[in-house]
């Protein structure tokens, strides 16, 4: 899949370590440009990152199993706060490494795209909340 949305250099990086994942990763990348007006996909930390006013999620290419996605607020809490991010996660895709950073596991194949509107509603929620 050729989107020119796409960074160049997160493509290159992605297509060389994802392997058979790259089309579903691929997929992922497109919903969360399509999440909300704002985002851009940027190469940082070795990955897709995405940014709207700061980062918020990184594709985590690490993982085998499934298609992952760390959420954050940058690369440091900037304001000190320790307050819970409130994230709608109905489909429970959501496990939570602290108050302001979790991990969002899409599945593999078929439940990546099954998941596309319940990971956009979590990209939405957090840009409101940061």
């Amino acid at each position: 899949m050729s989107d020119a949305r796409f960074d160049p250099k997160a493509t290159a990086q992605l297509r060389k370590v994802a392997g058979s994942r790259s089309r579903e990763i691929d997929a992922v990348r497109a919903a969360i440009l399509d999440a909300a007006p704002g985002i851009r996909e940027v190469f940082k930390w070795s990955s897709a990152t995405f940014r709207a006013s700061d980062d918020f999620a990184t594709v985590n290419w690490r993982e085998r199993s499934a298609v992952q996605l760390v959420f954050h607020k940058g690369a440091r809490v900037k304001d000190g706060s320790t307050a819970p991010m409130r994230i709608p996660d109905p489909k429970k895709l959501i496990r939570w490494l602290s108050t302001d950073r979790c991990l969002v596991t899409l599945g593999s194949g078929k439940e990546v795209a099954a998941n596309r509107r319940a990971l956009q509603a979590i990209v939405r929620a957090w840009i409101r909340q940061t």
